[in-house]
Order: C-alpha cells, then sequence, then structure tokens
C-alpha cells in the first residue's frame, strides 16, 4: 500500500477501538438490578442506544435519545430523535423536554440508563427559565467563531441549560442513574463531556461570566446554580467513561506497527490553535525526515485531541482540513512524507468530510492546478481545495466520537 493508504487503514483501526456497541455491551453487564429508562444525547448515542437494547431487552421499559441528523441506529423500545449540531434547534428543545418529562417521573426503584457522547451539548438545548432557544444559538454561534476551548463553551452553556450540568440528576432523584460516557474532552473531565447532565458541575455562574466578558459575548445567565459536588442529588448516581481518545490513538499505534512502521504516540490531550498545531506536526515530520528523531523511518507518530479554529474569513472547511493544510507548505518537497488528521465522529465542521491528507507532493499538485494554499487558509477554505486535490478523508458517520486524530507518516 502507500502511503495515503496506510494512513487510511491506521485511521480506521483507530475508530474501530471507540465503537460504542461494544463498550456500552462490556458496560452493561455489570448494570444493578430494576426497570430502566434510557435516554441520552450524542453524536454516538444511537449506537449506544441500538446496543443497550441487545443487552437488556425487555428491562427496558421506554427512552429517548438525541442525536444529529443522518446519524442513526435501530432501536424498538428507545425512540431516536435527531436534531441540530453544533448549532441547536427547535427540534432539539423538544427532545430535551421529552428527556427531562422521563427524569422528572422515574421513581426511586427505577433505573435512569444515560448515555452521553460527542455533540451531547449542543443535541440537548434545554433553556433555562429566562433563556431562549435564539439565545443559546447566538452564544453558540459567537463562542465557536471566536476560538473558545470546549471548557470555556461547555462552561456557558451549563449555567443556559434546564437539563446540563448536573440537572438532569437532579431531576431524576431519588432514581437510580448510570451513565455511560463516551468522551470527546481534551482531558475526560466528566463535567464537561456533553456539559455533564449528570455530573456534578465545578464551575460556577461567575465562570460563565468570566467567559462571556471574555469575548465580548452578552447572554442572559439565569440565577439559579447548578448542582455540586456533596449535593445528595448524586447520592445514587454512577458515571463512567467506556471510551476515550487514548484508546483509538493505541489502536492506531498497534496498526501501524503491523503495517511496518516504527509507531509512538505523541499526546493525546492536543489543543490550540488548528494552524500552529499543523505547522508543528509538520516540523516534527521534517524532523523525522531529515534527523530520524523522535523515530527513525519508517515511522508513524499518532496524537490525538481536539485543536480550534479562529474564523477569519467565510470559506468552508473543519479543524481536521485546516490542520493539514496548514501543515503542507511546511512538508512540501519531501518525499514520502504525509500527514492526515480526521474526526473521529466521521464530519469535521459543516462539511461531508471527517478530515484530510497533505504530502510532500501537495504544494506542488496545488500549484499546477492553480489552487492558492495560502489564500484557502485565509478565508478558511480548506474543503474546495483539498476536495480538488482528491484528498479529502470522506466516512460518512461512524457511530463514534473520541475526537480528532493526526497522523504523521515517514516512509
Amino acid at each position: 500500500m502507500g502511503l495515503k493508504s496506510d494512513a487510511r487503514a491506521i485511521f480506521r483501526e483507530g475508530v474501530k477501538a471507540a465503537d460504542p456497541a461494544r463498550a456500552v455491551s462490556q458496560a452493561l453487564k455489570r448494570l444493578p438490578p430494576g426497570r430502566v429508562w434510557v435516554v441520552g444525547a450524542g453524536k454516538a448515542s444511537a449506537r449506544m442506544a441500538e446496543a443497550a437494547e441487545r443487552v437488556l431487552g425487555a428491562r427496558i421499559a421506554g427512552g429517548w435519545i438525541n442525536t444529529k441528523y443522518g446519524h442513526q441506529a435501530r432501536t424498538r423500545r428507545i425512540h431516536l430523535h435527531e436534531c441540530g449540531h453544533p448549532v441547536p434547534d427547535e427540534r432539539g428543545v423538544q427532545g430535551a423536554q421529552a428527556i427531562a418529562t422521563i427524569a422528572d417521573r422515574a421513581g426511586p426503584d427505577d433505573l435512569l440508563l444515560c448515555l452521553i457522547s460527542g455533540g451531547a451539548s449542543a443535541l440537548l438545548p434545554l433553556p433555562a427559565p429566562g433563556v431562549s432557544l435564539a439565545d443559546m444559538q447566538r452564544v453558540t454561534r459567537e463562542l465557536l467563531a471566536c476560538g473558545a476551548a470546549i471548557h470555556e463553551i461547555n462552561c456557558v452553556r451549563k449555567h443556559l441549560s434546564a437539563i446540563q450540568g448536573g440537572r438532569l440528576a437532579q431531576r431524576a432523584a431519588p432514581a437510580r442513574v448510570v451513565t455511560l460516557v463516551l468522551s470527546d474532552v481534551i482531558g475526560d473531565d466528566l463535567d464537561v463531556i456533553g456539559s455533564g447532565p449528570t455530573v456534578p458541575d465545578r464551575s460556577t455562574l461567575q465562570d460563565a461570566r468570566a467567559v462571556l466578558d471574555r469575548y465580548g459575548i452578552a447572554a442572559p445567565l439565569p440565577e439559579t446554580e447548578t448542582p455540586k459536588p456533596g449535593d445528595p442529588v448524586f447520592a445514587r448516581v454512577d458515571n463512567r467513561i467506556i471510551g476515550s481518545n487514548a484508546i483509538a490513538a493505541e489502536a492506531c499505534a498497534r496498526k501501524a506497527r503491523e503495517l511496518g512502521y516504527r509507531a509512538a504516540i505523541l499526546s493525546t490531550t492536543v489543543d490550540g490553535e488548528t494552524r500552529e498545531i499543523g505547522r508543528m506536526h509538520g516540523a516534527i515530520a521534517r524532523e523525522i525526515r531529515r534527523f530520524g528523531r523522535p523515530l527513525r523511518p519508517p515511522a508513524c507518530l499518532v496524537s490525538g485531541g481536539e485543536t480550534t479554529v479562529t474564523l477569519r474569513g467565510d470559506g468552508r472547511g473543519g479543524r481536521n482540513q485546516e490542520f493539514v493544510l496548514a501543515a503542507a507548505p511546511v512538508i512540501a518537497g519531501l518525499k514520502q512524507v504525509g500527514i492526515l488528521s480526521a474526526g473521529t465522529d466521521g464530519t469535521d465542521g459543516p462539511t461531508d468530510a471527517a478530515g484530510g491528507w497533505v504530502d510532500g507532493a501537495t504544494m506542488a499538485r496545488a500549484a499546477r492546478r492553480g489552487l492558492d494554499v495560502e489564500a484557502a487558509l485565509r478565508h478558511n477554505d480548506s474543503y474546495p481545495l483539498l476536495a480538488q486535490l482528491q484528498d479529502l478523508l470522506v466516512t460518512g458517520p461512524t457511530g463514534t466520537n473520541v475526537m480528532d486524530l493526526h497522523l504523521i507518516l515517514v516512509r
């Protein structure tokens, strides 16, 4: 296989290792007894619900899952409800209200099984008193556009919500709650993943105001605080992480070794401005090519995490496509060197691509077609350029979501 084919095969192995159905099936072997109601949200939550039905069968009395448009599965007892992401919509509000109603009605002998994966923050948009859906939509758009970190964005989301920041557990008490989480957050912070609907909230209204002030965004924050660590509403709540970026990265490294590469994991906590991190990965590829550091070729370095894009233009793309395009000038002219970056959920920004690929010949190929890489970067317009070069990675929805994977390959 060629370098690009190897990269795609390695990425696929990482996604496979984060399969939510397998993780849910394993976790439910230890589920406490009782009638089960299933709720949840996220890009992988439909697959998680499908697995829960296979394991629990008639124990499930019913349930409701909010998932992103196009991220479906087959369920009979649990209703799957498609709605908007990353900007919430009215269908999301309707679904979140249905989930809140199930939690409100759960009795002390019931078990509320909550399935949370990446994307749940936007897919559970139940506005707090005094907050409207329009407020949530505007604040989400402005936070995404200014390059705010996911911890900052979710801090605000929790305090605009009537269901996140531990408030779902608050509604369900005194029912027993078990939450299975597929992490898409650096550091696997439970109160940040999906804005922590069943997790004690360590952030405060003051923290949320500070984030909004930092970016010059106005929002009507409610007066009531989210429930905090030590609150008795969490006495019967069990939150478990069942999948993460680290698991996916380790699978990538194993696959690379099978293909004959020396492999290592750089980090699974990569964040920061996408272009800078992309250039840094390009610089590491140059170091391998020229000096054999930190690995001698054939080498595969794996990293994971979630970078942020500060929008400066009105082009089309996503953070992974911008990541590789920023690396292209750095590795220009280097033979047998390539970089892949893609989202494990199969979607990168508002596009049908999971990410993209560049190699040492990308700049030359772009120039021959009259394509301007630097202009594409200035306008956040990576998708059309990579599409013309046939270097987009299009997987369709994968059914999982454990952030992004970045691969440096040198042969």
